[in-house]
C-alpha cells in the first residue's frame, strides 16, 4: 500500500512501542513522514522497532513513571523543536477471580494503563496547545462491553475512555483534540497473554463471542485507524471513542 505523507514535518511520541499496535503505529506514523520517538519499557523491543524503521528515535522507560514521563516530554520537544501528536498505547492487563484479584494486581493495570495516559498528556499538553496538536489514546472494547476475569484491566480501559472525553471538552476552545481508539480481536502480545494466561477455573464459554468470525487482524488495521485520528482527515473528530473489532459488539 502507498502511503501519503500526512505527518511530514510533524514531531509525535507513541508510547508502548516495543510491541503491538504501539510498535505498528510508530511504523506508520514515520512512513508518513512524521519524526517518531517511541518509548517503552522493552529495550530490546525498542531495539528491533528501530531496525524496521531506522530513524525512529528511541526512549526506554515506563510511562506510568512521573519522572520518567515529565523528562521525556521536555527532552523530546527540546529535541524536535515541539510536539503536534501523542499517542498512548503502553498498557498491561491482569487476569483473576475478581473476589480473588490482589490489590497490587487490580492497580498495576490502573497505574499503567490509565496513569501513564494521565502523566503523558499532562505534560505534552502545553505543547500540543502550541501547536494545536492532538492526542489518542488506547481504550478497549473492554470500556463498554463485559470482558470477564479482567475486572481491573477493563475498569482501567473505561476510565481512559471518560478521561479522554472529558479531556476533549476542556480543550475544545484550545484547539488541542483527544480521541482513543478501543481495539478488540488485535494480534498482539497482550492480547495473546490473555490466552495463555487467563486465571484457573475461568470460564472460556463466556469468551465465545467475543472473537471476530473473520479472525483476528494484525496490529496494523488499528494503526491505520489512529494515523487518521491524528491526522488532518481526523480533524471533525474530537472526544471520539473509535470501535475497531470486527463487528463483534455490533
Amino acid at each position: 500500500m502507498e502511503l501519503g505523507r500526512r505527518f511530514a514535518d510533524k514531531s509525535v511520541i507513541v508510547t508502548g512501542a516495543a510491541s503491538g499496535i504501539g510498535r505498528a503505529t510508530a511504523i506508520r506514523l514515520a512512513a508518513e513522514g512524521a519524526r517518531v520517538l517511541a518509548t517503552d519499557l522493552n529495550e530490546a523491543g525498542l531495539s528491533s522497532l528501530r531496525e524496521a524503521r531506522p530513524g525512529i528515535d528511541i526512549r526506554a522507560g515506563s510511562a506510568s513513571d512521573e519522572a520518567f514521563a515529565l523528562q521525556v516530554v521536555a527532552d523530546w520537544t527540546a529535541q524536535a523543536g515541539g510536539l503536534d501528536v501523542l499517542i498512548n498505547m503502553a498498557g498491561v492487563i491482569r487476569s483473576g477471580h475478581a473476589a480473588d484479584m490482589t490489590l497490587d494486581d487490580f492497580m498495576a493495570c490502573v497505574t499503567v494503563n490509565l496513569g501513564s495516559t494521565f502523566l503523558m498528556c499532562r505534560e505534552a499538553l502545553p505543547h500540543l496547545e502550541r501547536s494545536r496538536g492532538n492526542i489518542v489514546n488506547a481504550a478497549s472494547t473492554s470500556s463498554h462491553f463485559g470482558h470477564p476475569f479482567l475486572t481491573g484491566y477493563a475498569a482501567s480501559k473505561g476510565a481512559v475512555a471518560a478521561f479522554t472525553q472529558s479531556l476533549a471538552w476542556e480543550y475544545l476552545k484550545r484547539g488541542v483534540r483527544v480521541n482513543a481508539v478501543a481495539p478488540g480481536g488485535i494480534e498482539t502480545p497482550l492480547a495473546q497473554s490473555v490466552q495463555t494466561g487467563m486465571v484457573e477455573g475461568a470460564d472460556w464459554d463466556l469468551y465465545t463471542h467475543l472473537s471476530p468470525l473473520n479472525g483476528f487482524a494484525a496490529p496494523d488495521r488499528i494503526a491505520g485507524v489512529i494515523a487518521m485520528l491524528a491526522s488532518d482527515d481526523g480533524a471533525h473528530m474530537n472526544g471520539a471513542i473509535v470501535r475497531v473489532d470486527g463487528g463483534v459488539h455490533a
